[in-house]
């Protein structure tokens, strides 16, 4: 009687997917800029809290998501970005990574909370993304897929990690990457120009955030009343 031969083992699981292996436009350097401004944003929201005149998590989540709206906007709009656009500038906000005006820009969209539990409200897209994700990918390649970037906090509203993600259909997620918040250690020009831009931020908390003389990109800064209009706060 012969030896029956052991089963084979299974194929191993491919390896997890990465951002720039959907489009080359997302690079790390690229995610990790966005990311912290959306990070600084929150720190920025929380800084000006006014729980005495009641303020509550609804209302800074609210300014949490104008801030960072207004943060993107402004580093899209600054021409130190070409690669950064702002694809639809309503309340469902889609940013553009890439060269959005050949048609290849990749358009990425943004929210508070769980990168392992995405809503019903977070995988919704907007017909303006699919068209523009089509452009970039591909009809086939993008049907069914949206990229977005959680923004998880802690029980006191601030940012623990923002987490870059593809996600298709209703249930599969493709891709989940979390977004290193440290500003970019390398001397490229771009590197360069992203920590000019964050030169505020660093890694203070929202305490010492709301008490520093150089106001915040983004932020209403806290000034005593002086002769005068108050000086324009710029990106740079």
């Amino acid at each position: 009687m012969e030896r029956a031969e052991p089963p084979s083992p299974p194929p191993p699981p491919p390896p997890p997917r990465l951002p720039w292996d959907y489009h080359p436009a997302l690079t790390e350097d690229r995610l990790r800029l966005c990311a912290r401004l959306l990070a600084h944003a929150r720190r920025d929201a929380l800084a000006m809290a006014s729980y005495e005149l009641g303020d509550d998590p609804w209302s800074v989540g609210c300014r949490a998501f104008a801030f960072g709206r207004h943060r993107l906007q402004r580093a899209a709009s600054s021409g130190d970005y070409p690669w950064l656009a702002v694809l639809d500038d309503s309340a469902h906000f889609v940013f553009v990574i890439g060269a959005a005006d050949e048609g290849e820009g990749v358009p990425v969209r943004f929210f508070r909370g769980a990168a392992d539990e995405p809503t019903e409200r977070t995988l919704r897209r907007q017909e303006m993304e699919m068209q523009q994700l089509s452009l970039a990918l591909g009809e086939g390649a993008a049907e069914g897929l949206a990229f977005r970037l959680a923004v998880e906090t802690g029980e006191a509203g601030q940012v623990e990690r923002v987490v870059f993600l593809a996600l298709r259909g209703e249930d599969r997620v493709e891709c989940f990457w979390p977004v290193s918040l440290e500003p970019p250690a390398t001397a490229a020009a771009e590197a360069a120009v992203q920590l000019r831009l964050l030169a505020d931020d660093n890694d203070a908390g929202p305490g010492e955030a709301a008490s520093r003389s150089t106001p915040l990109l983004g932020a209403k800064p806290r000034r005593k009343t002086t002769e005068g209009p108050p000086p324009q706060t710029t990106l740079l």
